[in-house]
């Protein structure tokens, strides 16, 4: 093995980066940094009925986005499928895989008498010490691994422990389909081998696999590498994750207003623990992780708290970077905010931050600083300007605007003004507020008021005053 570890991330582009594959990247991407180690990312496009181009997308554009840089450009398993069948071809020389002719009849007929008895449905090892004769000349066949059918194989888990499998349990698996293509067992030992990974971290669904690969590993003669499989991460119910308990994708998260800090803080936890600790940024988690603190059982999402760690993450991003995120998401809207719109954004984000807990309900807050001219009023807004609530707004006007534009002295003008006329603040802050900003909530009032300045405020202002 290499001074450093070598670590990578493997997904297959069959459909977008789920989010416990983000946290299986992000595990091995933290160890990686943690001890200075290299951490690769290999897409693994060996079934190319189900790989898509988008699907390649979507997992760069995820892991990009939560900040998970990968050493080196990407690797493409199916550009490496002569190296497979290299291997292949060296262990049939070697006497440690075989040529399998079995028809598919003669396999399904197999798992049937198997079924029929109450026998376990795997190979038979049918033509495991047979040579092809005449018969067999022309006609397609398999490459088998010759694997051990006695004793046991034990995969030395930093995670789980040591796991035991039978060895009369594991049949020899298929190393080279009848067309000639590697499978993805071959292509996945080939490449680790290749490219000197030294830790397979990856989900618990491949610990089966483990102890196949670690049959194949031992007939190449590599280096065996340290393997740690992570529990599943459940939904809030603790049954198994799916779409019926929300987005399962990286990119969703992304669009429903989430930051990447707060999706590796909340990634690291599902599964994963310092002491009491629930706030880890991530030069913090870089320093601190091991394999040690992570846990042998399952994972629950809590929405509740990942809301609460964005809001947490909100208040602590610089104003400047905020606005940064807000133009980024905007921009995959297609929609593009004025120099103006971003001043007045990067102003107002103080206010905007405290209020929201995902970047939706940040803008949805912040919509009435992007454009100017007088607001189209939403429900709750229109039911608050009644034509009684629109006379006290027009005596307010004149008050306001005969004093300084200045956040206190516009309170003082309004509150001296409600004193006078005999009515409450809120009943002059509140029409005041549905004509600004089009709704019936925002950030502090006055300062908004003085964030737009005299001559877009007063514009707005009077378009609901008659």
């Amino acid at each position: 093995m290499s001074e450093k570890p070598v670590l990578r991330f493997a997904p297959s582009p069959t459909g977008m980066l789920h989010i416990g594959g983000a946290r299986t990247a992000l595990f091995n991407w933290l160890y990686a940094r943690h001890t200075g180690g290299t951490f690769l990312l290999r897409i693994e496009d060996t079934d190319r009925e189900r790989s898509t181009p988008e699907a390649v997308d979507a997992i760069l554009n995820g892991m990009t986005w939560m900040g998970l840089d990968w050493d080196g450009d990407a690797t493409y398993q199916f550009a490496r499928a002569p190296r497979h069948r290299e291997v292949a071809e060296k262990l049939l020389a070697e006497g440690k895989a075989y040529r399998c002719y079995a028809t598919a009849e003669e396999l399904t007929a197999m798992r049937e008498e198997q079924k029929v008895a109450g026998k376990p449905m795997r190979y038979d090892g049918r033509w495991r010490d047979k040579q092809a004769g005449l018969a067999e000349e022309g006609k397609p066949s398999v490459v088998r691994l010759k694997a051990r059918q006695t004793g046991e194989t034990i995969v030395h888990d930093v995670v789980l422990g040591d796991v035991q499998f039978e060895n009369t349990q594991l049949d020899d698996m298929v190393l080279l389909r009848s067309d000639g293509t590697p499978t993805y067992m071959l292509a996945v030992v080939v490449d680790d081998a290749d490219m000197g990974v030294t830790h397979v971290i990856r989900g618990t669904d491949h610990l089966n696999n483990a102890a196949r690969q670690l049959q194949l590993i031992e007939a190449m003669g590599a280096a065996i590498p340290i393997y740690g499989h992570l529990p599943l991460i459940n939904g809030p119910d603790g049954a198994k994750l799916s779409k019926r308990h929300g987005a399962l994708a990286v990119e969703a998260y992304r669009d429903m207003g989430y930051l990447p800090e707060t999706m590796r803080n909340y990634l690291l936890r599902l599964g994963w623990s310092h002491g009491d600790d629930e706030i880890i940024p991530t030069a913090q988690a870089i320093e601190w992780f091991n394999f040690d603190s992570i846990g042998k059982s399952a994972a629950r999402m809590d929405y509740k708290k990942l809301d609460n760690l964005n809001g947490h993450y909100f208040r602590e991003t610089a104003g400047t970077t905020m606005v940064a995120e807000v133009t980024a998401f905007l921009a995959r809207e297609k929609r593009t905010l004025t120099m103006t719109a971003r001043q007045r954004l990067e102003m107002a984000m103080p206010s905007l931050k405290e209020r929201a807990k995902t970047l939706v309900e940040l803008i949805q807050g912040a919509e009435f600083l992007f454009t100017d001219g007088p607001r189209t009023l939403d429900a709750a807004a229109d039911k608050l300007l009644t034509p009684e609530a629109r006379a006290v707004l027009a005596t307010a006007l004149r008050a306001l605007d005969a004093t300084d534009w200045t956040g206190p002295a516009l309170e003082a003008a309004a509150r001296a003004h409600a004193e006078a006329t005999g009515v409450k603040l809120g009943q002059v802050a509140q029409p005041l507020r549905a004509a600004l900003t089009g709704k019936a909530s925002s950030p502090p009032l006055f300062e908004m008021l003085a964030l737009l300045g005299r001559e877009e405020s007063l514009i707005r202002l009077r378009a609901y005053v008659n």
